[in-house]
């Protein structure tokens, strides 16, 4: 939760002092003798639990989180003419806390008036516009010391803010000034003490810009790439929590940029027990996530996070993004340790997302929320009510007593003791502040299918049979309770990471459905979210009544995180189907993306484009987080680029972004683990793999079901089928050298396109991938 509580600014240039501000603001008078310590703090705020958790009632053309004004022209040029204060929400679909909000204050008529009379109020969906949301989130961060949603700010009608937090309770609680409260202050100090807000709001932006440039000095160069992995690992190490896994106690996240991280440092020290250490910590995290609550064992598909450090009891909202990652993170981990288990899960990930958040034109819905009205009835949203269960209910659905089980045990009895149901329920007061799954249970798998069958006196095979039937039996009856409210927007940028979700796991497990719906979703991007006349990348897109795609009335234009997700999308999907249309697109895009958000003084991209005069900060993200940073991703994709297309600029360029990031990396690489695995590739270099043959024989496919098998972080994958007038052999001339051996697919490992001795064995492939 953001307190309101104001500190001084993080930069060494300039000293502003925002508490006297929130004196002024709060208090309502310029006491200058107050202290930070002494002026009114609303810290702490504890939401109450909410009545109803709908989303806002919105036109499907728009974002399902908006306001009376969208973020744009009209809402600046009505603040300037009436001379008023913006009143700033930022929030998006599946907050909860931002309906409750909504519900309570914004839906009060006195408010209302308040806000409508004295304010020009805007809200943003921080997904549609993440650049709003960065630049006023570092504000609120700046000068309070946490941030979230839903996000509060106060501006001036030149946009710059002066005073902002996160949720409001609409009236005063305690010595803690509701809403209410709150805007009375603000009017009062608006109209008496406008030049102090103004100047505050001044000087915090302009030691944010100095606080927040992230550039390389003139001929700096990326760090050491060795020192930054290890100091990585061991930031990591230290954070990690041995029993579940994870890198935390509690709240967890699932944190797939750590764990393609520790893979990759793997893969460069395979018998070093640093490099052991990192291996086991992926594989028990990803086990254990596997087996908790986190993991929907019902409907498929990861829950956001855990609220406990057991991964049993989740906060049940389901992220389109998340799912792309950790389909990505669980094959990547098939392909490390050969387990069936981490192949069954990806595939179970994408099979939610194929079937629940799917739209038929080829694009991926952005999230499931959490709250859905319970099953039994009633008109209060709940916390996880579509998938927790009641002991009665598991006990109702399976009777049956099973055939040879040790004391005439029912299929109830095996589930509930695989799956930890208890009839009084299994979930923790302390998981449960508002009494939401009070007698309910999440399942989670407490024994193994061995020791379960072991228990019960019957063979693995039938209990596992038997748990799978349990499973589909109660998938049917969740298809009977009222389902949680579904975000169709969809957005190119988590397209993208979806998109490399399907190529990769289709390329390793070689499951041609998989791939044809990559394809297909590629084709969605390409169709819907790319404006070939203006030739950007849209933002966003949204399922209309007619179920067909819309357009907002105007448009986004796409982001840096749309452009570098896209293309790591089109990379993998090049690499799954040896399609080069795919490749060709991914250049052209990386074209645009350097020409819109390269900074050409300091290296690196900025988020937005920097020309923006709305956009106050120009942002360039520096931590890995839920997703990971557009400027990690790009470091390299840049440099696969550069390996398919031949353009050194583009290897210098990945340098040129590492280099600008080089102090965070040095100091605390644990905030970027994707983008140290950039600057291992660039140190390690890419092993190029060309396959000569033609795509569908059956030589071929065998040499590059041997390449799909492996984990190969620092490698790209190439065919050269022979067509000299292709996309590829024209950016790679060298490819015309590399040849068939006696009519036989054959493999080149080259490096440079220094090439080893051709091979058309796959064993001999597989000994020479893994020297």
């Amino acid at each position: 939760m953001l307190r309101l509580a104001w500190a001084r600014s993080s930069s060494k240039n300039s000293r502003v002092d925002p508490a006297r501000l929130l004196s002024i603001v709060l208090l309502g008078g310029d006491n200058k003798s107050h202290s930070p310590e002494q002026s009114r703090d609303i810290s702490g705020l504890t939401p109450p639990p909410a009545s109803d958790k709908s989303p806002s009632l919105l036109s499907p053309r728009t974002s399902q989180y908006c306001f009376r004004y969208p973020w744009g022209q009209e809402a600046f040029d009505k603040a300037r003419s009436e001379d008023k204060p913006i009143f700033l929400s930022v929030g998006y679909s599946t907050c909860h806390w931002c309906h409750v909000m909504e519900r309570e204050s914004f839906e009060d008529e006195e408010i209302g008036k308040t806000l409508s009379d004295n304010f020009v109020c805007i809200k943003v969906d921080r997904e549609e516009r993440p650049d709003v949301d960065k630049v006023y989130m570092t504000f609120v961060q700046a000068t309070s010391g946490g941030g979230g949603w839903p996000m509060s700010v106060w501006l001036t009608p030149d946009l710059r803010p002066f005073i902002g937090g996160t949720y409001f309770p609409p009236k005063d609680s305690g010595r803690r000034p509701g809403l209410k409260t709150v805007l009375t202050r603000i009017m009062e100090q608006w109209q008496d003490n406008r030049e102090a807000l103004e100047s505050s709001g001044e000087r915090v932006i302009e030691a944010l810009k100095k606080g927040t440039s992230i550039a390389a000095n003139p001929g700096e160069t990326p760090p050491p790439a060795h020192d930054v992995a290890n100091r990585c690992f061991v930031q990591l190490a230290h954070s990690y929590e041995e029993e579940y896994g994870g890198f935390r106690d509690a709240p967890k996240f699932p944190s797939p940029v750590n764990l393609m991280f520790l893979m990759s440092f793997w893969s460069v020290n395979r018998s070093s027990t640093e490099g052991s250490e990192a291996l086991q910590m992926t594989l028990h995290t990803l086990r254990m996530m596997a087996l908790g609550g986190i993991h929907d064992h019902v409907s498929q598909g990861f829950h956001r996070y855990s609220t406990d450090s057991s991964w049993h009891v989740p906060h049940f909202e389901k992220m389109l993004y998340d799912q792309a990652q950790l389909a990505v993170a669980y094959i990547s981990a098939f392909q490390v340790s050969g387990e069936q288990v981490f192949a069954d899960v990806a595939r179970d990930i994408l099979l939610y997302v194929s079937r629940d958040l799917s739209d038929k034109s080829g694009g991926f819905y952005s999230a499931e929320d959490a709250d859905s009205l319970p099953a039994a009835g009633g008109s209060e949203k709940r916390e996880g009510a579509f998938c927790v269960w009641m002991g009665s209910e598991v006990r109702e659905l399976l009777p049956v007593v099973v055939e040879g089980a040790t004391g005439g045990a029912t299929e109830a009895d095996i589930f509930m003791h695989h799956y930890g149901v208890k009839e009084q329920g299994n979930v923790d007061m302390e998981q449960d502040p508002h009494g939401e799954l009070q007698g309910q249970n999440v399942l989670i798998v407490r024994y193994s299918v061995e020791l379960t069958a072991a228990r019960f006196g019957l063979s693995v095979i039938k209990v596992s049979e038997l748990l799978a039937s349990a499973r589909a039996k109660m998938a049917e009856v969740r298809k009977s309770r009222p389902a949680p409210h579904l975000d169709t927007k969809m957005l190119a940028s988590w397209n993208g990471l979806m998109l490399s979700g399907f190529a990769r796991v289709g390329a390793v497990l070689d499951d041609k459905a998989l791939l044809e719906r990559a394809v297909q979703a590629a084709g969605f991007l390409k169709e819907h979210l790319w404006d070939a006349e203006r030739q950007i990348m849209l933002r966003s897109c949204y399922r209309g009544d007619e179920m067909e795609v819309e357009q907002g009335v105007s448009p986004i234009a796409g982001f840096l995180d749309d452009y570098a997700y896209v293309i790591c999308g089109l990379l993998d999907l090049y690499e799954a189907t040896l399609q080069p249309e795919w490749l060709r697109w991914g250049e052209e895009l990386q074209d645009r993306q350097d020409l819109l958000f390269w900074d050409a003084e300091g290296g690196g991209y900025y988020c937005s484009d920097p020309t923006d005069p709305t956009v106050l900060l120009r942002l360039k993200q520096d931590q890995d987080g839920a997703e990971p940073s557009a400027n990690s991703v790009s470091a390299l994709n840049l440099l696969r680029l550069s390996h398919y297309t031949g353009r050194k600029d583009w290897s210098q360029r990945s340098q040129q972004l590492l280099a600008a990031f080089s102090d965070r990396l040095t100091r605390v690489p644990i905030a970027l683990p994707e983008m140290v695995r950039g600057l291992m590739a660039n140190h390690y270099t890419l092993k190029q793999i060309v396959i000569c043959g033609q795509r569908d024989a059956p030589d071929t496919s065998s040499l590059l079901a041997t390449v799909n098998s492996l984990f190969l972080p620092h490698k790209v994958l190439m065919l050269a089928d022979g067509e000299t007038e292709g996309y590829l052999y024209q950016r790679l001339p060298i490819l015309s050298s590399l040849t068939c051996q006696g009519g036989s697919a054959t493999a080149y490992v080259c490096e440079d396109f220094t090439c080893a001795l051709p091979v058309t064995d796959p064993q001999e492939l597989r000994r020479l991938l893994l020297e």
